[in-house]
């Protein structure tokens, strides 16, 4: 379904509001032991971007919309980096580093959604907890999480999702 750049552009940034608001649900710093810095918060949103776009993959008519997503995504890392007071010179190697470690993380977590709960575990432990690891149980428990999740977006109308409209479950 053909969308106009205004209609692209908002239903991107809804998505992107939606995966920013499940990314910093208290659940994940509390019970899922999710480190609550800013590394921690960079993940969680990678990992809901992920499920996100997972989820659009192979749709022909995702692509516009899909992009303005990680465009949005990068151009709110770009600001945030800018209000925490990284220098203009700085900035742009930051966002260089973001933009690897995502497609890091995509990989990673298609390989994982593809794989056994070990290959998952592995990645979460890996990128999720890599500044401070986390219990075998909350590690489980956030595998668990992110397959429902998929399968929950994979439930949800494309054309739902393409407009913004992405529901996530409570962790």
């Amino acid at each position: 379904m053909p969308f106009r750049r205004n209609q692209i552009r908002d239903a991107a940034e809804l998505a992107y509001r939606h995966v920013v608001e499940q990314a910093r649900r208290p659940e994940f710093f509390t019970r899922l032991g999710v480190p609550d810095t800013l590394d921690g918060r960079f993940e969680l949103i990678c990992l809901h971007a992920f499920l996100y776009l997972h989820r659009l993959k192979g749709d022909a008519t995702a692509a516009a919309v899909t992009q303005r997503f990680y465009d949005t995504m990068f151009a709110d890392f770009d600001r945030s980096l800018r209000e925490l007071g990284t220098g203009d010179l700085s900035v742009g190697r930051q966002i260089k580093r973001m933009a690897e470690a995502f497609s890091g993380r995509i990989r990673a977590y298609e390989d994982g959604i593809g794989g056994d709960d070990a290959v998952l575990a592995a990645a979460l432990a890996r990128n999720l907890y890599g500044t401070a690891p986390a219990g075998a149980e909350q590690v489980a428990d956030m595998a668990r999480y992110l397959r429902r999740e998929a399968a929950g977006l994979a439930a949800q109308p494309a054309v739902s999702l393409l407009a913004g409209a992405v529901a996530f479950a409570a962790p």
